[in-house]
């Protein structure tokens, strides 16, 4: 073959090879934007599918945080004895049985959320067991009005669990 003849093929086939590289990067760009756009699609439908089920968690978790809240759990859950270790127990075994009851909420809450709401339920059982230690709570009836007064002196616990939840739900939606 002459020398001639081989260059005017190079000289076809480069343009071809060229042609074919871009073709190839454009195709390969192209399948991954597309995979790239069905992946947001997917992300997008899964969450707006899951977005009524996170907004139930953090209404359970609200309506949590109500209940063990010290001024309405006291008056939810009422002394059947004099005995203020009774009663103590009682207040505790009902903020561990709201908890228990709620616990898989945790899925569909933010883990920084979660904390707190965990910081809460401790603070107001520490808060319970501070006060029972007090002399002046020597009866069920004299530690129901220890811990009510304790409430009127500075906030409860899961107050400050409660603002987080709205904040983050607003931030949600």
């Amino acid at each position: 073959m002459d020398s001639s003849r081989i260059i005017d093929l190079l000289l076809f086939a480069i343009p071809s090879l060229i042609t074919g590289l871009i073709a190839y990067y454009f195709f390969k760009e192209h399948t991954k934007n597309e995979d790239g756009r069905r992946r947001f699609l997917l992300q997008k439908d899964l969450e707006v599918s899951a977005l009524p089920t996170r907004l139930q968690a953090y209404e359970r978790m609200t309506l949590f945080l109500e209940r063990i809240a010290p001024s309405k759990l006291l008056l939810r859950v009422a002394p059947t004895s004099s005995d203020k270790n009774t009663y103590e127990a009682m207040l505790i075994q009902a903020i561990e049985s709201e908890f228990e009851h709620n616990l898989a909420q945790q899925i569909y809450v933010s883990e920084q959320c979660w904390s707190i709401i965990n910081t809460a339920k401790n603070a107001t059982i520490q808060l319970i067991r501070k006060a029972s230690l007090l002399e002046k709570a020597d009866t069920a009836d004299k530690l129901r009005e220890v811990v009510l007064t304790e409430m009127l002196e500075r906030r409860a616990p899961s107050d400050l669990a409660l603002s987080f939840i709205k904040d983050e739900v607003k931030n949600i939606l």
